[in-house]
């Protein structure tokens, strides 16, 4: 939960991106009250040393940030102090293990607020809780901007005289790292007032960036009344959209470009004139187009050119140079060779892709000349169901919840040699949330090594971005300094047990729920010392995704599909041809939708690194990854709001590389026979004592090699997605 500049966090500095009043130097939140509490950990039961989620209020929570984060700014305050007084002082005893007792109450509060926000909206609004964060995040970012912190880190790994573990070292480095990112090693004073004056022109211009698209996705709305139209939605879509829920398929139904409403539109219309209408108005949001007073090119350019003067004042090229100290892929020079390596696949696959849709579409009575932007979702879903003979609702009937979760905890415990065992129930937010307790079989010690939170059911009061949505929130990370483990919550959307018919998934929804605890095994299982370095904290934005992805590579074996599925009636196992058919469902136009991965990623990086106009970038980038033309009006750029609102400027393909070295991992696992469980359990240890084990205390790189021996290639993903290598080995490396 560190804060790190390049990547998914921003940098925060004591005069940026937070403005409120202020007393005696630090921060409060107005005009919010909280309660007055002593306890040092005003949230937690003493008796359990879990979250009493019975006795949270958002008044509480308020209260107890409050009080955490003044302690903990003036607890760094107090170091500072110290350490300048102190001429050999022991950096790790007087300066790092303080640190790390100072946060560790102040995380757990944090994600204990968190868990709410996605568990129970009603106890913790997200406005709320938005401000929780950046209050937190403020407080975090004091001893990442403090020179002597940094100058303190800096000298003691420098000397030769001092011996540190491995970890501490990356410790060290961290701090060194965040502070040479924050401008600590700027010596002009001018210097420094500049980066902090652009820093707040940045969040300045993010706010109005945000501020915009809400205001223009909020004024959209499309009323059907065309029954005909609607008539493929799922049943579940139409009650979220439908005039009356109790009559979803009565109508009238009214569209928005909520992402999910509108990506769900324009996979299930039949009426091509309302799709082409709706994702005309998705990637026109905020365009040049529109109303100059909402316009979002002006703030995305300003945004841009900000960035690089940031990254320029500190002795970077551009800022998307910047971004790669934080990445696991190194060099801008390595993503665009993996990015051509991945399109010299995808793009002839895409043509053919593209052709073989027209062709079923004409079939079946299409009228256009070619396929364009806003068929392609509503033709490839019938095209995927004629392949595969997929029924959604006849498949979900083989994937109830109770079984799903039976066989992922049986497969964890054949990779990881972990036991999942149910525990007593603690004070939780809602009646439907399990607690479970996880325990290391290769410890005769039956106190387990973390604990999780399992909310798995859709509610009303619950947060809802998507159909398929899950999240791993990490409520508290491992410290030995302060000898606490982990502890997580695991939030889902699925379907709730109804008249006696447990929870059925999706296989969208099976997928998901082995991705988030792929994420989770990560944060649970983690071995190191400093909360720092534990889990997912200080690992490359880029690969912070690859235990999910690693995860999500199981579902689509034959023998782990037949272990986690069952009819939930008769327990009839799953057919064969089924199995088959879900084992290559993520081949199905994996071309086109690889490209635009790829697409995005590089457009986002170009943005960051070159001075060019956006619109000429958008336009040579298309014709480099798409086969149909691009529509003249497209501004989808305007409302990109990962990059530009978000946390991924100059790191949106950081999904995409994560996909490709949790397919490279999984691949180690495929070349060996599948009833060979000897051989996968070591393979499994030896993956938990690598990426699981080892958090951020190590590169992910050196993490890689240590378990494949190797460098990363792309083949493996490649192989997954049924394209077909067209490059030598040299270009495969990554």
């Amino acid at each position: 939960m560190a804060v790190s500049f390049c990547g998914r966090r921003l940098l925060l500095t004591r005069n940026n991106l937070f403005k409120s009043q202020k007393r005696n130097g630090y921060i409060v939140l107005l005009p919010e009250i909280g309660e007055d509490l002593t306890e040092k950990n005003p949230l937690l039961s003493e008796e359990t040393k879990l979250p009493d989620f019975k006795k949270v209020t958002i008044e509480r929570c308020i209260a107890a940030v409050n009080k955490q984060t003044v302690d903990f700014e003036q607890g760094v305050k107090s170091l500072e102090k110290k350490i300048e007084k102190k001429e050999n002082s022991n950096v790790i005893a007087d300066l790092l293990n303080p640190l790390e007792e100072l946060e560790v109450p102040l995380e757990s509060t944090w994600g204990v607020t968190k868990a709410l926000c996605f568990g129970d909206k009603r106890r913790m609004p997200t406005q709320c809780y938005e401000n929780i964060d950046r209050r937190v995040r403020t407080a975090y970012s004091y001893k990442h901007c403090s020179k002597t912190i940094f100058q303190a880190c800096k000298s003691s790994l420098e000397n030769e005289e001092n011996k540190f573990t491995k970890e501490q070292e990356r410790l060290l480095s961290k701090f060194i790292l965040e502070g040479r990112l924050n401008g600590l090693d700027i010596k002009t004073k001018k210097v420094q007032d500049n980066l902090t004056y652009t820093y707040e022109e940045i969040g300045k211009q993010q706010k109005l960036f945000r501020e915009r698209l809400e205001a223009a996705t909020r004024m959209y709305s499309q009323i059907i009344d065309d029954r005909g139209a609607m008539r493929d939605f799922p049943e579940e879509f139409l009650k979220r959209v439908a005039a009356d829920p109790n009559h979803p398929r009565q109508g009238p139904w009214k569209i928005t470009l909520q992402s999910f409403i509108a990506s769900t539109f324009l996979e299930y219309c039949s009426d091509r004139s309302l799709r082409k209408a709706l994702w005309k108005s998705k990637v026109l949001r905020c365009s040049l187009y529109g109303d100059r007073q909402s316009q979002n090119s002006t703030p995305l350019e300003n945004i841009r050119g900000s960035r690089n003067e940031v990254a320029q004042a500190l002795g970077y090229k551009s800022f998307a140079h910047m971004s790669m100290e934080t990445k696991m892929a190194g060099s801008l020079e390595n993503i665009y060779d993996v990015f051509e390596t991945l399109r010299q696949s995808a793009l002839p696959a895409q043509e053919r892709e593209i052709a073989e849709l027209y062709s079923f579409a004409k079939e079946r009575g299409f009228e256009g000349d070619r396929i364009r932007q806003w068929d392609i979702a509503y033709w490839s879903r019938k095209q995927r169901r004629a392949i595969f003979q997929y029924e959604e609702s006849v498949v979900q009937e083989y994937f109830p919840l109770p079984k799903v979760l039976e066989g992922l905890f049986k497969l964890a415990e054949t990779l990881f040699h972990i036991k999942i065992v149910k525990g007593p129930k603690p004070s939780v937010w809602h009646e439907d949330v399990r607690f479970f307790n996880v325990c290391d079989l290769e410890n005769s010690d039956a106190e387990p090594i973390a604990s999780f939170y399992f909310d798995p059911y859709l509610r009303e009061d619950k947060m809802q971005e998507g159909q398929h949505d899950g999240w791993m929130i990490g409520i508290r990370n491992r410290s030995k300094i302060c000898d606490v483990n982990p502890l997580a919550a695991m939030v889902f959307n699925f379907q709730p047990p109804e008249a006696g018919k447990p929870s059925l998934l999706t296989f969208e929804d099976v997928e998901e729920l082995f991705r988030k605890f792929g994420k989770g095994f990560q944060h649970l299982l983690t071995t190191v010392n400093y909360t720092e370095l534990a889990g997912l904290s200080n690992v490359e934005w880029d690969a912070s995704e690859i235990s999910a992805h690693f995860m999500a590579n199981w579902i689509y074996e034959p023998t782990i599909i037949s272990e986690i599925s069952g009819h939930y009636k008769t327990g009839e196992p799953l057919p064969q041809e089924t199995i088959e058919n879900l084992k290559n469902f993520r081949k199905h136009m994996a071309g086109y939708r690889l490209c635009e991965k790829l697409y995005l990623s590089h457009f986002d990086l170009e943005l960051h690194e070159k001075p060019e106009f956006w619109v000429q970038v958008m336009n040579r980038l298309w014709r480099r990854y798409f086969v149909i033309p691009e529509f003249k009006e497209d501004s989808h750029v305007c409302s990109f709001s990962e990059i530009f609102s978000g946390s991924l400027g100059a790191a949106y393909y950081s999904h995409l590389w994560s996909e490709m070295i949790g397919a490279d991992i999984f691949s180690a696992f495929q070349e060996v026979p599948v009833d060979d469980k000897a051989h996968q359990k070591i393979i499994g240890r030896r993956y938990r004592d690598t990426f699981l084990a080892l958090g951020g205390s190590c590169s992910s790189n050196e993490i890689f090699r240590r378990f494949r021996g190797r460098d990363p290639s792309a083949k493996a993903l490649l192989k997954n997605l049924g394209l077909k290598t067209v490059m030598s080995e040299k270009q495969i490396q990554a």
